[in-house]
């Protein structure tokens, strides 16, 4: 017996229902997307090589999936690297493509690249897939989709600002009351570094504090001093854990703290900017919070930080981030070409939603009615009327094969389709329809002018 296929760990097969769903929350994003006057463009799902590595830290770049070189890759390997176990000198030689890892990357690329053809500055969406090599568990995926919108061209704080809002109208559009919008700035968090004395380990710094609410303080604590950060500065750090209160008192408390570090005032001048204007314009249904601790462990951020938190009592892990980049296209030849983005997290925002059961019933509307087939000349004169029922905007379809009545109603009911038509030789004869309603079991006969307007009804 053969064996029954299956799909790698961390990627999934979606029903129609599922697509339906998922496509309900694309449609509202890039909806918003293009309100606020974003543009859309694509980038392929894998890059070279050389275009990831290095952009994302060492933690990211051990989950990128690398792709084998075509022909006889072996045969270009280099045999000293394998012999010596080296495995990463051996895929160098091996494999020249990788999966994409995010979008924003390869959107520095792509700007570098057709810089001549854009007018700055330029706002851009995306909705693709991306790929990680991460170990798969709930709202953890090594194959999922983001939904992300950047400026690049503008170094102006308004950026942030409108960024904030378009989080807002987005949840506001989907329903979903009680997110949270958390903020930092890596500015401080380099200000931070300085005051405890770690300035030069600041992306081992950061990547631990990271993880601070996932393996909470002491583990931190522990990591920062298995990577050389003195006990001392460590202890520095104490008011920074315990730190809370509104974004103004939490200011306030930074203020001191980073009296003595210039670029963790301007981070603090840059927070108390974007917060006031949000003061000013208001927010739906979503709220700005400040937290300290927030540093997203990837390298290429320069100024504000943002994630997205899912409403209390939700356990889910972030459902949206980003923040200001202001040197990433510099890695690829293009210096001073400010930018900043998020992204959205479309497949925790579905089982969030889902959760919630926040989807509108509407979403997953099927066909609206099943023309019954009774043979070829009924089928012809069936299709007609389908012909102008899709016309008017109504899902219709004929039933393929002159099949028993009984299994042919059995197929209308697993699909839940709400009206089937019958048509017979009395029908053809008097020009009607017989529209029966599934739920009541009433029946009607009507005219085609009539069909449209009762199935709507």
């Amino acid at each position: 017996m053969a064996q029954k296929p299956s799909i790698p760990k961390g990627t999934r097969d979606f029903n129609p229902e599922q697509v339906a769903k998922r496509n309900y929350i694309f449609n509202t994003i890039r909806g918003v997307f293009e309100t606020f006057g974003f543009q859309p463009i694509e980038t392929p799902s894998f890059e070279n090589s050389e275009t990831l590595m290095g952009k994302y830290g060492d933690e990211g770049d051990r989950l990128i999936f690398k792709i084998l070189n075509s022909g006889d890759f072996l045969s270009k390997a280099d045999l000293d690297a394998y012999n010596e176990k080296d495995s990463i000198k051996l895929t160098s030689s091996i494999s020249e493509k990788a999966l994409r890892y995010d979008l924003t990357v390869p959107f520095a690329r792509y700007v570098v690249q057709h810089q001549n053809e854009i007018e700055f500055p330029f706002k851009r969406y995306q909705i693709q897939p991306v790929w990680r090599a991460d170990r798969p568990q709930k709202g953890r995926f090594r194959e999922f989709y983001q939904c992300d919108a950047d400026v690049v061209g503008s170094d102006s704080l308004w950026q942030e600002v409108e960024f904030i809002q378009l989080y807002d109208t987005v949840f506001s559009a989907l329903k979903l009351e009680g997110v949270t919008i958390k903020i930092n700035n890596r500015k401080i968090l380099s200000g931070i570094a300085e005051v405890i004395g770690a300035s030069d380990k600041l992306i081992d710094f950061t990547v631990a504090l990271d993880k601070l609410d996932k393996i909470g303080e002491a583990k931190v604590k522990e990591e920062m001093l298995g990577k050389g950060i003195s006990e001392a500065g460590i202890n520095k750090l104490q008011p920074l854990f315990t730190l809370s209160g509104s974004f103004e008192s939490q200011i306030e408390s930074l203020q001191t703290i980073l009296s003595s570090s210039e670029e963790g005032k301007k981070g603090i001048e840059e927070l108390a900017f974007i917060n006031k204007a949000i003061s000013e314009l208001g927010l739906k249904t979503a709220a700005l919070q400040l937290d300290v601790t927030l540093a997203r462990g990837l390298n290429y951020y320069t100024g504000a930080i943002f994630e997205v938190a899912a409403p209390k009592g939700v356990q889910m892990g972030s459902i949206g981030g980003g923040g200001r980049y202001d040197d990433l296209t510099g890695i690829f030849g293009m210096p001073n070409m400010s930018g900043v983005g998020i992204s959205f997290g479309l497949d925790r925002i579905y089982l969030v939603l889902e959760e919630l059961n926040l989807f509108p019933q509407t979403v997953t509307k099927n066909i609206e009615v099943l023309f019954i087939n009774f043979g070829d000349k009924e089928a012809l004169f069936s299709l007609k009327a389908i012909k102008q029922l899709r016309e008017q905007g109504i899902n219709a379809e004929l039933y393929p094969e002159a099949a028993k009545m009984k299994k042919q109603m059995a197929h209308a009911n697993k699909r839940n389709i709400p009206y089937v038509v019958l048509v017979g030789e009395e029908e053809i004869n008097s020009n009607t329809y017989t529209l029966k309603n599934m739920a009541s079991g009433e029946q009607f006969k009507i005219t085609l002018a009539e069909l449209a307007s009762k199935i709507r009804a």
